[in-house]
């Protein structure tokens, strides 16, 4: 592999994560931020070749690819900026806050034939990536119901998670966690009902509410996917679990029973801010940033996260947002680039 400089953008938790499997690669990284926590970052890396710069504009100038490690709402105007620079993307979940502006940060990846990588690292964590090989495997045989479960205390560390407009609240920002799973499991999506309880939106000065969140999706293969989400309390503990029935099996996972399954801190943070880790395997975050790296290069091959697969999983969960609002279920028909979404007896192109 050839030697790599890595723009990254952002210094809060997912880029500490995202970080050490850069330098394990063998990158060379600058950081950039707005508010001055490059140069914090960068000096816990003294010695290392970890430099802050001073502007987007230095830091997009010779960089191989671009890592967005920044709030949700930045990612579309962060990924065509480098997009426009000629580098490869990595963008944190989600990919952005709706479909179509996904689908035009890839259009324009495609036209600049550059990559873009959505970062779903629950692909690349050891228990979902067995089961994904055991479904592929035929060895549950036709799927029939899956179920996922993530939950964790409510995000508190940084004001944005509070504002749904922003943050897309529990179903955007947790649970596409599980809707991109479900979808690499069992196929496209037709058909979302969801149902979210609790107060998202928070002000200053207010106590946060506990919300909880359900969504039912209709895959095209016939399957059924339940998948909860809740931001808990703040002494609650983080967990995830998965149960898919087939005609002929069923896989079980519980993160809470797995010894080496943790929530690691990198570097200082907040309250219950962390970040799902396990010290038994290679860091999946190290995993997914190797197979991006690698399908820079010729022959490299495809990683497990396509582009299409962020903006799918993008759309699902926001026809589960819209579904939770109305109370109605909401269609989803995709054709190419395009998808028809039917809500009721309206009908809204996307």
């Amino acid at each position: 592999m050839r030697p790599l400089h890595i723009g990254l953008i952002g210094a809060g938790g997912i880029a500490r994560a995202h970080l050490p499997g850069w330098l394990e690669l063998g990158a060379r990284v600058s950081v950039y931020t707005v508010d001055g926590s490059a140069e914090k970052l960068a000096a816990e890396y003294a010695g290392r070749e970890v430099a802050a710069v001073a502007s987007l504009g230095e830091l997009l100038a010779d960089c191989t690819g671009v890592d967005i490690c920044t709030p949700t709402p930045t990612h579309k105007e962060l990924a065509l900026a480098a997009v426009a620079a000629g580098r490869h993307v990595v963008c944190e979940k989600p990919l952005a806050l709706g479909a179509a502006d996904a689908e035009e940060i890839a259009a324009a990846a495609e036209a600049a034939g550059v990559r873009l990588h959505p970062a779903h690292v629950v692909r690349y964590f050891p228990a979902y990536a067995a089961m994904q090989r055991a479904v592929e495997q035929g060895e549950v045989g036709d799927l029939a119901v899956l179920r996922f479960t993530r939950g964790g205390a409510r995000p508190q560390w940084a004001p944005w998670f509070g504002d749904p407009a922003k943050s897309g609240g529990v179903i955007m920002d947790l649970m596409v966690h599980d809707i991109d799973i479900a979808r690499w499991i069992a196929g496209d999506v037709v058909r979302v009902h969801a149902q979210t309880r609790g107060v998202e939106r928070t002000t200053g000065g207010t106590e946060a509410e506990v919300v909880s969140a359900t969504a039912v999706l209709t895959h095209a293969s016939g399957a059924i996917s339940h998948i909860t989400g809740l931001w808990g309390l703040p002494d609650q503990q983080f967990r995830t679990t998965f149960r898919i029935a087939g005609s002929d099996g069923l896989l079980r996972h519980d993160s809470t029973s797995v010894p080496g399954y943790r929530i690691t801190a990198h570097g200082v943070r907040a309250a219950n801010e962390g970040i799902p880790s396990s010290p038994m395997t290679e860091s999946p975050y190290l995993a997914e940033l190797r197979e991006f790296a690698a399908s820079w290069e010729e022959g490299g091959g495809a990683p497990r996260v396509s582009a299409r697969d962020g903006i799918e999983a993008v759309r699902i969960a926001e026809a589960a947002v819209e579904s939770s609002r109305t109370g109605r279920a909401v269609e989803i028909m995709t054709s190419g680039r395009a998808a028809e979404v039917r809500t009721g007896t309206k009908e809204v192109t996307r």
